[in-house]
């Protein structure tokens, strides 16, 4: 990893019809933004702004609701519906001794599955709604054009590590999903240096890809301990890699800490998605990315049992299952 002062900016137009060759060439651009920085800007990624405004729109009009309309869809065991602001913590933070809990609300949406389609598997099932018109179809919309834009990311991961795409696509084909529609209250100027918005961590999954409004907030760590914004860029989201892919690609891929801190007397908006694979995926490094004559440098984990495990630990609504 080096030190870094900005986050680069990622041109992924050929993801939208580009050639074999232009394909090739974004590839060789991510590994190096992803495995110098874990960060980057996309520009050009084809998702249409009024969709983007209108899941901002969305969010904007759940989280003026009363409390107790939001609470009617409070976080269920599915881990779908409203969380409210003082119940998950980063208790698993490598990054800081975190004793406060985030302070945020939000609205989580995952992969909507039909009655149908519920297999028993870990999270599998359907998600919780507000009685907001055309709030549902609007998430949704967004929702699974990140995933389309989720999936052809993942193709250019694998190309980035030398790894043939059908290979891991695969584990991708019915994903486990996360919209997450965050509001942040002001927080206090004078408050203590230990509240945050989202307290310094490296998210858990694969790819990470979000939108945020101009209230600014978001720092990404360098190496050395600094922390640098990451303001909205008009037309882009922020793209960061997760713990998974990180595991995944044997390191070579960053996970890079990051937080929130929302000191400028306004509410924030941010609406991240999460694109990770099927709960029952092993995680185990490509061999691609294991040097000759060398040992992964992790060992397999099963992404179900690693999820669950991070949300019995930083959500409240979870605890219970610890028993």
């Amino acid at each position: 990893m080096t030190e870094f002062t900005e986050i680069p900016v990622l041109d992924v137009s050929a993801l939208n019809g580009g050639s074999p060759a232009e394909l090739a060439a974004l590839a060789d651009q991510f590994r190096d933004v992803y495995g110098n920085v874990g960060f980057g800007y996309i520009s050009h990624h084809g998702i249409p702004q009024d969709l983007i405004d209108r899941v901002f729109s969305a969010s904007q009009r759940f989280h003026a609701l009363p409390r107790d309309q939001k609470m009617q869809v409070e976080l269920n065991h599915l881990h779908r519906g409203y969380i409210p602001i003082n119940t998950s913590t980063d208790v698993n933070s490598k990054l800081a001794d975190v004793k406060k809990p985030n302070q945020s609300e939000s609205f989580m949406v995952m992969r909507e599955d039909a009655p149908d389609q519920d297999t028993g598997a870990y999270l599998a099932g359907p998600n919780q709604w507000p009685d907001l018109d055309g709030f549902q179809a609007d998430v949704m919309a967004y929702h699974d054009a990140l995933c389309t834009l989720g999936q052809k990311l993942m193709h250019v991961a694998a190309l980035a590590m030398g790894v043939d795409p059908r290979a891991v696509l695969p584990a991708f084909e019915t994903p486990t999903t996360w919209l997450r529609l965050l509001y942040y209250p002001p927080t206090e100027p004078m408050a203590e240096a230990d509240v945050f918005g989202s307290a310094p961590h490296t998210d858990f999954g694969c790819l990470t890809i979000l939108a945020q409004d101009d209230i600014g907030g978001l720092q990404v760590m360098t190496p050395s301990g600094n922390w640098v914004d990451a303001p909205r860029l008009p037309g882009t989201f922020v793209v960061n890699v997760g713990d998974m892919l990180h595991r995944w690609s044997n390191g070579r891929l960053l996970a890079t800490p990051h937080r929130v801190i929302n000191r400028s007397g306004k509410t924030r908006y941010s609406c991240p998605f999460f694109f990770d694979p099927n709960v029952s995926t092993d995680i185990t490094p490509w061999p691609a990315c294991v040097p000759a004559g060398e040992s992964p440098a992790y060992a397999p984990v099963n992404f179900g049992e690693f999820l669950r495990s991070e949300l019995q630990a930083g959500y409240d609504k979870h605890k219970a299952d610890t028993v």
